[in-house]
This record gives structure tokens, C-alpha cells and sequence, in this order.
């Protein structure tokens, strides 16, 4: 939790949680104890691992044809030469 970058957290290691919405005091630690116990769950779950995967060559094909036909639409934009 300490490597987390939440405001939350002080530099001493201290979870501050905030809850004001309700009128009772039994109410609001319990939503207060909610979140905390929401932010320990999304801590434990690790991120799945990106793997870079290579373009197709049906892909790749077709954005190079996709570039190429826009040069050809943009190089009629000029000037036209005598």
C-alpha cells in the first residue's frame, strides 16, 4: 500500500479515510472501514502482463495502402504545373 501514489496515504504510512455522509458516527465507520477494505482488495489483485504482440501482414498491408492513397489525395492538392 505504501508504494501506491494516493493522496490518502501520509509519508508515515497512515491511511486517512474521510466519510461524512451519513448523520450517525456508527454509519460513517462503516462506510469508512467499506473503503478501506476496497482499497486493500484492489491491491491484492495484480495487473495481468501486456505482451507485445507483431501486427499481421494482411494489417500491415493494408496501412500501407491506406498511406500510399492518401498521398496520392493530398498530391493533387498543389499547385497544378504548366
Amino acid at each position: 500500500m505504501l508504494r501506491l501514489n494516493d493522496q490518502r496515504i501520509t509519508k508515515e504510512g497512515v491511511v486517512i479515510i474521510k466519510a461524512q455522509a451519513h448523520r450517525s458516527q456508527e454509519k460513517n465507520k462503516q462506510e469508512a472501514l467499506q473503503r478501506l477494505q476496497e482499497m486493500v482488495e484492489s491491491i491484492a489483485v495484480l495487473p495481468l502482463v501486456r505482451r507485445a504482440t507483431k501486427p499481421t501482414r494482411s494489417s500491415q498491408k493494408k496501412r500501407i495502402e491506406e498511406k500510399v492513397s492518401r498521398g496520392r489525395i493530398k498530391s493533387m492538392r498543389g499547385k497544378i504545373l504548366d
